[in-house]
């Protein structure tokens, strides 16, 4: 029998959903919720198989519900159930520890579902949720250190790349020397390289020199 706690703050929703869960052979709900705070100590109480987790609540959001639950429980598993499909909840849910994420608008019987899969270690995600999920990941190869550069610190990269010491890109912006050797070190810092040499070759490898 897969045990569930039901944390929403919606009535009609989880008597619905709960209602429907426990009628099924294999799952029993053994726990309810109106929010985020009651719902980590029942789930922490209770130790079910699965969370069912809303994310906009009073007192506490499922986001933080998430977190406290899996810094005190890593091994809880959580689907979200929610309205939502912004980016600000959706990643903040998942690197919060959610296993699944689906929306209110799914069947009963796919909620239940999801409870099983989830439950067996699987991870169900909302297409949308996918497509989101996919679409980071590419942004995120295709982020570059340089990336964290402000434009001064870019002109200063350039002037490195011209062999110019401190002193000189001090005397050609017009700012002080500590203030070249400070911008110069957030580069490196930035880079993730540990002299000028590298930083100037960093630049040459990925075609900052015009």
């Amino acid at each position: 029998m897969i045990k569930v706690v039901f944390v929403d703050d919606h009535e009609m929703v989880r008597i619905g959903v709960s209602s429907y869960l426990s009628a099924q052979p294999d799952i029993e709900v053994i726990g309810e919720a109106d929010n985020g705070r009651k719902g980590v100590e029942l789930c922490l109480q209770l130790r079910p198989d699965v969370i069912l987790m809303d994310l906009v609540m009073n007192e506490m959001d499922g986001i933080e519900a998430t977190k406290e639950i899996m810094n005190a429980w890593p091994e809880a598993k959580i689907i979200i159930v929610t309205s939502f499909l912004d980016d600000e909840k959706v990643y903040p849910a998942l690197e919060a520890g959610a296993t699944s994420y689906l929306l209110k608008t799914s069947k009963a019987s796919e909620i239940a579902n999801a409870v099983r899969s989830t439950f067996h270690g699987q991870s169900i995600l909302e297409p949308e949720v996918t497509g989101k999920m996919m679409m980071k990941m590419r942004q995120k190869d295709t982020v570059h250190l340089h990336d964290q550069l402000t434009s001064r610190e870019m002109e200063i990269l350039m002037l490195m790349t011209e062999g110019k010491t401190n002193q000189e890109i001090a005397d050609e912006l017009f700012i002080a020397l500590k203030t070249a050797k400070t911008h110069v070190s957030n580069i490196l810092s930035k880079l993730d390289v540990q002299d000028r040499t590298q930083a100037v070759i960093y630049a040459f490898k990925h075609s900052l020199v015009k």
